[in-house]
């Protein structure tokens, strides 16, 4: 990202590396938050590790999969430390709204044909994710966003989904145009558009303290020393 404007990028730090593990046991940190840009696969795997040997709750806000991997949920559960995630979604965002919308066609028995959400400007992480060897960690969870709520899916065809571009001048507010064409009684023919301005990073930070709230809640026994009862992923 050293080719854009110092004020709209991040990069490698000049500091010198600390030892993860130590820190957190040292500070007292019970959750770890990882909100690290889209793509940071390496890193997030990390981090992880060093979660489950410090003994630190994980709360996964980026789209690499931790708590959705059997695997990871495995060796965070069988330590009895909680596990949150993948991939934190806005309060009101582009994809819930996009959910929201088909999940209102299948509830009044309307068939989907075809549907796009379409995402334009945004912040930081979004000109991130204009290097698409990044983006395509986004993608590749979300690229039917509206699936998990249908139960038709086949009726569901995405053609654009989750696509950034940055726009001079709008490069915090996030804009999503979303379509959904179908058909309801006696075929007869719908067709929604919706149109949705938001700012990313704080429209992501309730959701993600109720997911720290979910994770300080845990029962007491697994707040303790005691890690002998096995602590699900959420």
């Amino acid at each position: 990202m050293r080719e854009y404007p110092d004020n709209r990028t991040f990069v490698a730090s000049s500091a010198k590396p600390v030892d993860v593990v130590k820190v957190l046991k040292s500070s007292g940190a019970e959750i770890a938050l990882n909100y690290l840009p889209v793509g940071s696969a390496e890193a997030t795997i990390y981090y992880a590790e060093c979660c489950l040997e410090a003994g630190v709750s994980l709360i996964n806000c980026i789209p690499v999969f931790i708590a959705s991997d059997p695997v990871w949920a495995k060796r965070f559960a069988d330590k009895g430390i909680p596990l949150v995630g993948d991939d934190v979604k806005s309060q009101v965002g582009a994809t819930i709204v996009h959910r929201t919308l088909a999940k209102l066609f299948e509830d009044r028995g309307a068939k989907i044909d075809r549907t796009y959400q379409l995402n334009t400007g945004g912040n930081t992480d979004f000109l991130n994710m204009l290097n698409r060897t990044r983006l395509k960690f986004k993608k590749f969870p979300k690229p039917n966003p509206s699936n998990p709520s249908l139960r038709n899916a086949f009726h569901l065809k995405i053609f654009t989904s989750a696509r950034a571009t940055m726009c001079h001048g709008k490069m915090i507010i996030k804009s999503l145009l979303s379509e959904i064409e179908g058909r309801g009684f006696a075929n007869v023919a719908l067709n929604l558009e919706v149109r949705l301005s938001v700012e990313d990073s704080p429209n992501s930070a309730g959701v993600a303290v109720d997911a720290i709230r979910c994770s300080q809640n845990r029962p007491a026994r697994e707040r303790s020393k005691d890690r002998s009862t096995p602590c699900p992923p959420i």
